[in-house]
């Protein structure tokens, strides 16, 4: 097979799901796969490299957009490049309409349908101006997760036979690490002394951090004494807002916001942690609770959409809806040892079955059976 995939959301968009998934796709499909040509269009300066040489990579320019989508909606030249297939990872925007050959997108979800408040304005026309036209033009979706699968088949009407599932999973880098060192390193670098729950991802309202600062501030004082709560992740257009609500909660002084958090420090923040939070309302597949999971740290993750099927009887599943449920189930943590070892345990059993390895392996599978 001669396959070419638009690697640009793994340099332009690294440190999301989306980026993150492209980075280890292709990385993964390096290693599996001596077999079949690939032709991947990526931006210089990419850690991609030392590719194996059934792998070409295909230089492109950046188009000097201060948005992601604004800059992968235009679609790479591809041109007179004899593929067979052609994959584009970041929900198919950017796909070429005017090539000779059969295309494929990897959906992620469905959230622009499902909750369009919660997604930007460009990014709410983006998908719903082209994603229907795209979908009528692929041979095949790739998506990561069963749930998704099931929105994206009853929604698009698309044969679910042509839906190919390949989970994701957590890199290499997120592993156990000494915890004490790992808060040593917190302390020095982000001045976080005290012990803390911990909250990984973006800043949308479907997120639900305003839930997780109104579970915290219930939880009772003697219970979170020297106990923070920190959320990590770029301050985006609802930051005011969240931190209004810490404040209005008179819990100002114990939630921290650090910003954006480099990719190599996130492991150290996973194991110094006493507990990853995850109350999101919607996931097509969710990542951070299987981060936190492969590095031994325990999860309280939402009941709703994917999170059951990624995290399945390793964590503890809440109703993100409950402010209550989720208060009781961080303080259950807090303060049971060995409900927090058997956690750790299960945790990490769990994060053992996802590999980019099968992801890869998958990918191959799904190109073979859209080619033939």
């Amino acid at each position: 097979m001669k396959i070419g995939i638009d690697g640009r959301a793994a340099k332009w968009y690294r440190g999301t799901g989306i980026g993150t998934y492209t980075h280890e796709l292709i990385s993964s499909l390096n290693e599996v796969d001596c077999y079949n040509d690939y032709l991947i269009f990526l931006p210089e300066g990419s850690s991609l490299n030392n590719l194996n040489e059934n792998f070409k990579i295909e230089s492109v320019k950046s188009n000097l957009k201060d948005n992601f989508w604004d800059e992968v909606r235009v679609p790479n030249i591809l041109d007179n490049q004899n593929m067979e297939l052609y994959h584009v990872p970041q929900n198919g925007v950017g796909l070429s309409q005017n090539i000779n050959c059969f295309k494929a997108i990897t959906l992620h979800d469905i959230i622009p349908l499902k909750m369009p408040e919660t997604v930007s304005d460009k990014y709410l026309r983006i998908f719903n101006n082209e994603l229907p036209k795209l979908l009528s033009d692929c041979e095949g979706i790739i998506t990561v997760s069963e749930f998704s699968k099931q929105d994206i088949a009853h929604e698009f009407n698309f044969p679910e036979e042509k839906i190919y599932v390949t989970h994701l999973a957590a890199e290499n880098i997120y592993k156990p690490m000494s915890k004490c060192k790992c808060k040593r390193i917190i302390k020095e670098k982000y001045s976080i002394e005290d012990d803390f729950i911990l909250y990984v991802g973006g800043f949308s309202p479907r997120k639900n951090i305003i839930g997780l600062i109104e579970a915290f501030s219930i939880i009772p004082e003697n219970n979170r004494k020297n106990v923070k709560l920190v959320i990590t992740g770029k301050k985006g257009l609802s930051y005011p807002k969240y931190k209004k609500r810490a404040e209005d909660l008179n819990i100002n002084n114990d939630v921290i916001f650090t910003d954006f958090i480099p990719l190599e420090d996130l492991p150290i923040f996973y194991n110094g942690a006493e507990v990853l939070v995850y109350p999101s309302f919607y996931e097509g597949f969710g990542l951070p609770p299987l981060e936190a999971m492969a590095c031994g740290t325990p999860v309280i993750a939402s009941n709703v959409t994917s999170l059951p099927e990624v995290c399945y009887d390793s964590a503890l599943l809440i109703n993100p809806h409950n402010v209550n449920d989720l208060s009781y189930a961080i303080e259950k943590v807090l303060n049971d040892s060995l409900l927090m070892l058997t956690m750790v345990k299960k945790g990490l059993m769990r994060s053992i079955n996802f590999s980019w390895h099968n992801t890869a392996i998958k990918t191959v599978n799904a190109y073979n059976s859209m080619l033939s």
